[in-house]
């Protein structure tokens, strides 16, 4: 995919790092997002001696104009987006009864009010790449907590769930444009996110992110003709 251009928020580990490296192997050049500059330029220098074309823009997803700062650069040296990739978040464990609102505004802010701000400032970009190949695509990293609501993850469940019917939306309003729009919607996937689980659910068993990466490669590989609205990813016997 000469010529064409990626952008990755949530992109200095994980599930992030995982899809950018996809898709930077894929011959995307890349804008790399995430709020910690030194880890996010570690990330990318990762992927620059490998060969990929990535540039590291940090921005505090929570803060709406370092959205706004995070796609006038990639528009100024890109020119052009094909791929959207809305991986950032934050998740903060605990019982309804005894979170803290700053909690919950915080995982409002970074996993959902981030995902549509981000998406709507990159809207103009897609519609010009779904008017040229009709296949722009946006991928949103749900969860599979947004499908079934997890107990001592409610706040996050429900953002995840947001992210959700953000995507459908999406689909209804500008699939006629050319573009598409996907959930991801994963369980436990083996990154720094799931540390705390770890114990219950040894790394070994869980999710790899290079599972998710590669399905976004096949989201990609698919006809304009076919939209695939979700993913779930569940562990072997895993019940829902």
């Amino acid at each position: 995919m000469q010529g064409r251009a990626a952008l990755v928020t949530g992109g200095s580990s994980g599930i992030g790092l995982a899809i950018a490296r996809a898709l930077g192997e894929d011959g995307y050049a890349l804008t790399l997002s995430a709020r910690r500059p030194e880890k996010l330029e570690q990330a990318a220098a990762g992927l620059r001696a490998d060969g990929i074309d990535v540039d590291a823009v940090p921005a505090n997803m929570a803060e709406e104009q370092d959205v706004l700062d995070l796609v006038a650069a990639h528009r100024d040296r890109r020119g052009r987006l094909d791929v959207l990739v809305n991986s950032a978040g934050l998740g903060i464990g605990g019982p309804i009864a005894e979170h803290e609102t700053r909690k919950l505004d915080m995982q409002i802010a970074v996993n959902l009010r981030d995902v549509y701000i981000t998406t709507r400032e990159c809207l103009a970009l897609l519609k010009e790449a779904g008017a040229e190949h009709r296949k722009a695509l946006i991928v949103n990293v749900s969860s599979i907590s947004g499908k079934y609501g997890q107990s001592w993850l409610a706040a996050y469940s429900a953002t995840k769930a947001g992210v959700v019917g953000l995507t459908q939306a999406l689909h209804k309003e500008h699939s006629t444009d050319g573009i598409q729009a996907t959930a991801l919607c994963p369980g436990w996937v083996d990154t720094a996110m799931t540390e705390f689980i770890k114990e219950a659910v040894p790394a070994e068993e869980m999710i790899r992110p290079a599972d998710i990466a590669g399905a976004v490669r096949y989201l990609l590989s698919t006809s304009p003709n076919c939209v695939v609205p979700e993913i779930q990813f569940i562990r072997p016997g895993e019940t829902l």
